[in-house]
């Protein structure tokens, strides 16, 4: 029998960049093992980040734009099923349209959408302004919505970082005495920072982020002589900043960054005699063009049915009590209004 020359076989390494290799090759390499069936032609190998490409020079051509395609449905949507691959391959056009109102999508798929009217107002000023102040009762979700519009600015790569601060100012409780190094102590001021991000990116890239720095969180004092720049900087709890740090904190940003501050003026945790500087900055900056106030309120809670109910009932118990000074306060005498000879 004549013997026909083969073909020479070609080898191309794509890399994972954007998606969660976990959740790209799926469970137990699901989805791997689906792209060999529905790429019969094609070696397809996955290890760590990378997918290696055996075959036919045309058909690894029309693999890579499959893989294009496949990654950014992953990235975008954080999952990425039998149904999603197939669906892809028959319509390759498909994983480019988004949905209107979605600002992310978190690690189960689930979209992230402003849920009131006041969060959809965060969401516009952020489009429009590279400053926004949001200051509402908590559980208005406006840390969760700033952070959901960062995840959404660094997927879109119109930013290279996102930098989370808080100040370490105590609600009460005493952590000095902790065991543990520096970030040991300072992990429980930013704890829901974290909470936040686990939601929306996986676990393994949150990590990556986190290591090499494209997503930092730090205590507001870190912030210090930096210059801030292709980033999306957030500064959370701004009511306990003092003005000489929101004041520092403002003046770190640098060439295309957008700042979000996030307060609550009913839970400021300063001592008595020290102001808030989220309120002196918001009295200082009204009207100065570029930046957005955004004001939240009961009606933007959207934790259990029972926060607004709580907040409600601690409003009630606050008028009452101005009422009830008010009304006992002493009252000067009428004669003592006068004056005497």
């Amino acid at each position: 029998m004549p013997s026909y020359p083969q073909l020479p076989m070609t080898e191309k390494h794509l890399i994972l960049e954007q998606a969660d290799p976990a959740v790209f090759f799926g469970p137990g390499n699901a989805n791997l093992r689906m792209l060999r069936a529905l790429c019969p032609k094609l070696r397809i190998i996955g290890r760590d980040n990378v997918v290696k490409v055996l075959g036919d020079e045309e058909e690894i051509g029309h693999f890579e734009k499959l893989f294009a395609a496949l990654e950014g449905h992953c990235a975008q949507h954080n999952v990425l099923t039998e149904e999603d691959i197939v669906g892809i391959v028959k319509h390759p056009g498909r994983h480019d349209t988004t949905t209107p109102g979605i600002i992310v999508y978190t690690t189960s798929g689930k979209p992230v959408t402003a849920r009131s009217e006041n969060q959809r107002r965060i969401v516009e000023a952020f489009g429009q302004h590279d400053m926004v102040f949001a200051v509402g009762p908590a559980g208005s979700g406006k840390t969760y919505t700033a952070i959901a519009l960062a995840v959404r600015a660094l997927k879109d790569k119109t930013v290279k970082k996102i930098i989370l601060c808080r100040p370490a100012v105590e609600a009460g409780e005493k952590l000095g005495f902790l065991p543990g190094d520096m970030k040991d102590k300072i992990d429980p001021y930013l704890q829901p920072l974290y909470d936040a991000l686990e939601e929306m990116i996986p676990a393994a890239k949150l990590q990556e982020h986190l290591d090499n720095h494209v997503i930092q969180i730090a205590p507001l004092a870190f912030m210090r002589g930096r210059t801030l720049n292709d980033a999306v900087v957030i500064l959370d709890e701004a009511q306990n900043t003092t003005t000489a740090q929101i004041k520092m904190f403002l003046t770190r940003m640098g060439r295309n960054t957008k700042m979000i501050v996030t307060g609550d003026r009913t839970q400021i945790d300063l001592p008595a005699r020290e102001r808030s500087g989220l309120i002196e900055a918001i009295r200082i900056l009204h009207g100065v063009e570029g930046i957005a106030f955004i004001e939240t309120d009961k009606r933007d809670i959207v934790r259990h049915r029972l926060v607004t109910r709580i907040v409600e009932a601690y409003e009630a118990e606050q008028r009452r009590t101005k009422a009830d000074t008010d009304h006992t306060a002493p009252q000067p005498d009428a004669d003592d209004s006068l004056s005497h000879d």
